[in-house]
């Protein structure tokens, strides 16, 4: 018999992948899929998925993230590890929390209003920083 909160999980997952893969369609990102399962993922926090090159098989040419954070992709050419991808967007975040603390508008990213900012910008720092915990947390990259 299959637990409740597995499938409830399974489902999040599910929901998580299609909101990737229409985030980076609507990006205009010409991939070769992403995987049917995150490399990590912290239910209902976030999940890392592996997005595949369109012109070298079974090679990443992408990270993507989702969940209880920005949906976000970055090449891999900026980090091949997942504890990268991780610390690729913990940075970015706290780039962009930092923006928004001093009432500046990022030059790249753009979340929320500057009415927002001084209520999301705790919210994405705190994100930053699980991103980065869980990145320099070797027992979480300990192999099976």
């Amino acid at each position: 018999m299959t637990d409740p909160e597995e499938i409830e999980e399974e489902n999040w997952l599910a929901e998580e992948r299609r909101k990737v893969l229409e985030y980076l369609d609507l990006q205009g990102c010409d991939h070769g899929g992403v995987a049917e399962w995150p490399v990590i993922h912290i239910y209902q926090d976030f999940a890392l998925w592996e997005v595949q090159s369109p012109r070298h098989a079974g090679r990443i040419g992408w990270w993507a993230i989702s969940g209880d954070v920005p949906t976000d992709y970055m090449s891999s050419e900026e980090g091949e590890h997942p504890r990268d991808a991780l610390r690729y967007f913990s940075n970015q975040w706290r780039d962009v929390a930092n923006h928004m603390k001093r009432g500046k508008e990022h030059p790249v990213y753009h979340i929320g209003t500057p009415a927002e900012w001084p209520e999301l910008a705790p919210l994405l720092e705190f994100r930053a920083d699980v991103l980065s915990d869980c990145a320099d947390d070797d027992e979480v990259w300990v192999e099976e």
